[in-house]
């Protein structure tokens, strides 16, 4: 095998910016063959756009059952994710599933159990990895070689949406269509990067506010205390209604400061560790010596393209991938104990109780509002935003 026959399940804004990157010949070792949508727009877009060696199907599930395919992406309104990955495994396909990995840990469990069974290559479309920043913030928290975190901070606030992104399709900012907001939609890939680079919290409170600044039914604006098991705490700050907003991820070590913002990565180096020097100190006031500098990069960021050509080498040579389909759980976690914390209106431990979360999230679903699909911005051939053919 020299390419990889990749099928898209679901081309709106993503599917169809895969679509553009592939066709671009930015991933070499994957040929586009299939792609599938429940909606006729779509499809329609698909078979005006695409060449006509796409085949073109109604849903995943045709796609998959073609043997047109070695793998699939999967695009698709969150709650599908799990199932059509089964799905796809237990066709002998290999699986590249976008974020989030589901909607809920108890669903997502049993996909990766499935993959784990099939041997097959399992990627989770967690594109940030890839960014030059973020990955050296991993290598220096994750090496100890500042010792220990203390604290973290996440201000995340440049996710801006208008009204009018929600009334874009049907399924958006509802409980039964989405299952969560800026938590499930916008906030996966930080939650992954707050878990990939600090660990995961033992402990979470969290208030979510649901349609606080929107006309949705789902959580717009949240904040959550977190309580890591070596006794670090962090707090996570997001919304989708702040503008211009702020992007900045702080994380406090025994003996530094990472500070990232702006596109870059500074490092507030300690001459002496803060404990040690703490107790040693005889003076009151006085700080210990700091030098601050910026971290020179390797100004790599490939995003989706990275994931992308990384699954294409896993299966074609067996090489690593940026990010294995069962870490997704992870992330997901912390967002399902931050829904189930503020419904709860307390402090929840994690692991989380995944049937109590189940119970209240369908509870949420059975007066969830259905909405009419209308007309969605989402990607042409070459990646750049269009509307929709009506």
């Amino acid at each position: 095998m020299k390419q990889v026959k990749l099928g898209i399940i679901g081309i709106g804004n993503m599917g169809s910016g895969h679509c553009g990157n592939i066709l671009e010949g930015r991933t070499p070792e994957i040929a586009l063959t299939a792609v599938a949508d429940l909606r006729e727009s779509r499809r329609s877009w698909a078979e005006t756009a695409l060449p006509g060696t796409v085949a073109v199907f109604e849903d995943g599930d045709s796609l998959i059952s073609s043997g047109l395919c070695d793998a699939v992406l999967i695009a698709t309104p969150h709650y599908d994710h799990p199932r059509l990955a089964m799905l796809a495994m237990e066709h002998s396909l290999h699986v590249m599933c976008e974020k989030p990995a589901g909607v809920y840990t108890k669903q997502v469990r049993e996909m990766n159990e499935a993959a784990g069974k099939s041997g097959l290559v399992f990627g989770m479309m967690f594109n940030q990895r890839t960014n030059c920043i973020y990955r050296k913030m991993y290598e220096i928290v994750q090496g100890k070689h500042y010792g220990e975190m203390k604290r973290m901070s996440w201000l995340i606030t440049d996710w801006y949406r208008t009204q009018a992104y929600y009334n874009s399709g049907g399924w958006r900012a509802t409980w039964d269509g989405e299952g969560g907001g800026v938590l499930l939609n916008q906030c996966p890939h930080n939650l992954d990067l707050l878990q990939w680079i600090c660990g995961m919290p033992s402990r979470v409170r969290a208030f979510c506010h649901n349609g606080k600044w929107h006309h949705i039914e789902v959580e717009d604006d949240v904040t959550a205390y977190l309580e890591f098991p070596n006794g670090a705490t962090g707090v996570f700050v997001t919304t989708t209604a702040d503008a211009p907003g702020t992007n900045r991820l702080e994380v406090t070590l025994e003996k530094a400061k990472l500070v990232a913002e702006n596109n870059k990565l500074t490092l507030y180096e300690l001459e002496i560790g803060e404990r040690e020097y703490c107790f040693q100190a005889t003076e009151g006031f006085q700080k210990p010596p700091c030098h601050e500098r910026e971290i020179i990069l390797d100004g790599e960021n490939p995003q989706h393209v990275g994931i992308l050509n990384a699954f294409a080498g896993a299966i074609l040579r067996g090489e690593p991938l940026v990010a294995n389909g069962t870490e997704g759980i992870h992330g997901l976690e912390l967002s399902n104990a931050m829904h189930l914390s503020s419904w709860l209106e307390k402090t929840v431990e994690l692991p989380i109780d995944e049937d109590l979360f189940l119970e209240k999230l369908n509870a949420l679903r059975a007066s969830s509002v259905k909405k009419a699909d209308v007309q969605e911005v989402t990607f042409d051939t070459k990646g750049s935003y269009g509307s929709k053919p009506q």
